[in-house]
């Protein structure tokens, strides 16, 4: 069996949203072997109907954004 070549490829997958700024999809793509986070956002248009917005951003590990994200006793200034 070959192995599956997941190069230039990637999923939107349904986000379950805690505000109303986060995305309604996200998900993984690779582009040229490098990976990225996709997010989505159902928007409409009176020209267009319904549409997505869409933003690509670098896929970092999930333990490397929870610790940008948090911030430690040390960093609040009082």
């Amino acid at each position: 069996m070959a192995d599956y070549d997941n190069n230039n490829r990637g999923a939107l997958f349904k986000n379950e949203k805690e505000n109303e700024r986060q995305p309604d999809f996200r998900g993984p793509i690779n582009v040229d072997g490098k990976d990225y986070q996709l997010s989505a956002w159902v928007r409409t248009s009176d020209k267009a109907g319904k549409y997505f917005s869409i933003a690509v951003s670098e896929n970092k590990p999930r333990s490397e954004a929870k610790a940008t994200a948090s911030t430690s006793s040390e960093d609040i200034p009082f």
